[in-house]
């Protein structure tokens, strides 16, 4: 394997994992893609000799080709292009429902998030928040 490969692989899964993290959907779906074509790339290249014909004019077991990886290419390659198409489908949808493809904070995140004690310091004690708030408000929900 060459260097280069290495480095483009690297970096598809560089540019993937950072576009997974943002908060745009078209930005997740583009790098769930990028991130799958760096797979399918490293398992290409995990096969065997670049341009070397698979069995053709070999010996011995060790010099041919092994088709584990070439068969596992093929099915990263289905399962990525079908995590693209639902994800593109999802995308859609949160346009249709908001009009943006923004990924918002959800309630119940920010709730299990933002634990809190109590005064005396004894007991986690419950909090709300507020729909469209940005943060999480500490209610004290202790039975007393």
């Amino acid at each position: 394997m060459s260097a280069t490969l290495i480095v483009v692989i690297a970096g598809l899964a560089a540019i993937g994992t950072y576009l997974v993290t943002s908060r745009l959907l078209s930005r997740i779906v583009l790098g769930f893609a990028l991130f799958g074509h760096a797979a399918v790339l490293a398992l290409v290249a995990a096969g065997g000799e670049d341009g070397a014909p698979p069995l053709a004019d070999r010996s011995t077991a060790d010099e041919m080709s092994n088709p584990v990886p070439q068969a596992l290419a093929l099915t990263a390659i289905v399962i990525s292009f079908g995590l693209t198409l639902f994800l593109l489908a999802l995308a859609r949808r949160q346009q249709q429902l908001t009009g943006d493809d923004l990924v918002e904070d959800d309630i119940e995140d920010r709730r299990i998030a933002a634990p809190a004690i109590d005064a005396d310091g004894d007991h986690l004690i419950g909090y709300a928040v507020a729909p469209g708030a940005r943060d999480a408000t500490i209610e004290n929900r202790s039975s007393t």
